[in-house]
């Protein structure tokens, strides 16, 4: 199958490494991976903060961009949302966030990589209620998590549980802005979860919200860490974070 890799722009500037891991998993696993140069960012900001017909170009732009392949994949849950949401309903071409693909087009039973350490999954918003990623806590249905039955598959891995496992970091992209204080708070708080339980690593499938939860553990200098799912699937966390 042809895979279009979608890189969302904060990812390209600051987390290359995770469209890396990615890009590689993918080919690991046999897909036909390509990179359109020429893709932009999502347009997400410009319709978060009301200019919706703003990017609309943006949009024309991406469906172009991606047109010719099978799927188009994606590490960030929240960018892929609403790619789905505002590009894919005047399109035929999937797309999918990471784990989501994995688990649901190329049903990926086993993944050879190893990864020593405690980690604590963070349920982000947009993947939990959005794409349904997980079962949510509120709701009376059957459990489920594609991220954390893929992180059952890598060899030493300790995945540990949390008090509330799908609670919000407060980021929330431009609410992180507007309610600086509140979305502090909520990172706080999503922290001291992780580090009641002994988690060591914190990851994830949106490094948005990865993000903000490494800007509060800089800056109160906590014993904790980041990684992206794609660095512990790929087998390039530890290589990176040695």
């Amino acid at each position: 199958m042809k895979v279009g890799l979608f890189v969302p722009c904060y990812i390209d500037q600051f987390y290359p490494r995770v469209a890396v891991a990615t890009l590689e998993l993918l080919e690991r696993l046999g897909c036909d991976v390509a990179y359109p140069r020429e893709q932009t960012c999502c347009g997400q900001p410009m319709a978060n903060s009301g200019c919706a017909e703003d990017a609309e170009a943006t949009h024309r732009h991406t469906a172009a961009c991606f047109r010719e392949f099978d799927y188009v994949v994606g590490p960030s849950g929240s960018c892929v949302l609403h790619l789905r949401e505002h590009v894919e309903r005047t399109d035929t071409v999937r797309y999918y966030e990471l784990c989501q693909f994995l688990v649901e087009v190329l049903q990926v039973d086993r993944l050879h990589a190893s990864f020593s350490g405690r980690v604590g999954l963070h349920a982000s918003c947009h993947g939990l209620r959005g794409l349904r990623l997980a079962s949510s806590s509120g709701r009376r249905e059957p459990p489920f998590d594609h991220v954390a039955h893929l992180l059952g598959m890598i060899d030493g891995l300790d995945l540990v549980g949390l008090s509330r496992p799908d609670e919000c970091c407060g980021f929330g992209g431009i609410f992180a802005v507007q309610e600086e204080a509140v979305s502090v708070r909520m990172g706080a708080d999503r922290l001291d979860d992780h580090l009641r339980h002994g988690v060591e690593v914190i990851t994830g499938a949106d490094m948005s919200c990865l993000m903000h939860l490494d800007g509060l553990i800089r800056r109160r200098d906590m014993p904790l860490r980041v990684l992206h799912v794609a660095e512990i699937l790929n087998g390039s966390a530890e290589a990176h974070h040695a």
